[in-house]
């Protein structure tokens, strides 16, 4: 019986990173529609969150039947549980992925601005590096490079800055269009957050005490 729960563990480390695998995709797609304008490509988007939300629907349903037929010891909970909270993280990426998408097709027949487009295109980039270590952190436990992910995030927040200045420059002069893309740059920091909320897992994980990373006022909670 504890050989089959093991195994059972390892599927869902490997669902999550099936997850993390279609979630990498969506955004790698997302921003490239977004920076090319390219309408088709964005829909495609939309149309793939189905495969996203299958694939995330299945992990919850394991680990749901996971837990009704097994106990697992106190480390092992904490790995079905950080799995179960990394699982809906990804799965908000992937909403956010299909909202970005949405916005290029709203937007795709205005005025752009390439200064902006060039910074998004940073800013999936640095997304999809978080992503890579936040998942890499929770299957290492390695609370160390978890943290790492706060340096990351700061830059993915600075271009957010950057987005929302360089639209106060250019005005009222195409104020739809700069609207949209501050929603859009706001949904790749959003990402960023969530790969962050990740990384917390995996420190939790590997030290069983769970704290907030950005956040110094919460006091550490001890886990048995």
């Amino acid at each position: 019986m504890r050989i089959s729960f093991q195994e059972e563990l390892e599927s869902l480390e490997r669902a999550i990173d099936e997850l993390a695998e279609l979630v990498l995709r969506s955004l790698r797609a997302a921003v490239e529609a977004l920076v090319t304008r390219d309408v088709e490509l964005a829909d495609e988007v939309i149309a793939f969150d189905d495969d996203v939300d299958d694939v995330y629907l299945r992990t919850a349903q394991a680990v749901e039947l996971l837990l009704a037929r097994q106990t697992p010891v106190a480390s092992d909970l904490r790995l079905v549980l950080a799995i179960l909270h990394s699982n809906l993280h990804l799965e908000r990426m992937g909403d956010l992925c299909t909202t970005t998408a949405k916005l290029t097709k709203l937007s795709a027949e205005l005025p752009a601005d390439d200064v902006l487009l060039a910074g998004f295109r940073e800013m999936g980039e640095r997304a999809q590096e978080m992503i890579r270590v936040a998942v890499d952190a929770l299957h290492k436990r390695d609370g160390e490079l978890a943290e790492s992910l706060l340096a990351l995030d700061e830059l993915i927040d600075r271009s957010n800055r950057r987005v929302v200045l360089r639209m106060v420059e250019l005005g009222s002069e195409n104020l739809e269009w700069s609207l949209r893309m501050i929603v859009a740059s706001r949904c790749l920091e959003r990402i960023g957050d969530h790969a962050v909320d990740i990384g917390e897992q995996a420190a939790f994980l590997a030290t069983g005490e769970f704290r907030e990373f950005t956040d110094a006022s919460h006091d550490v909670v001890g886990e048995s």
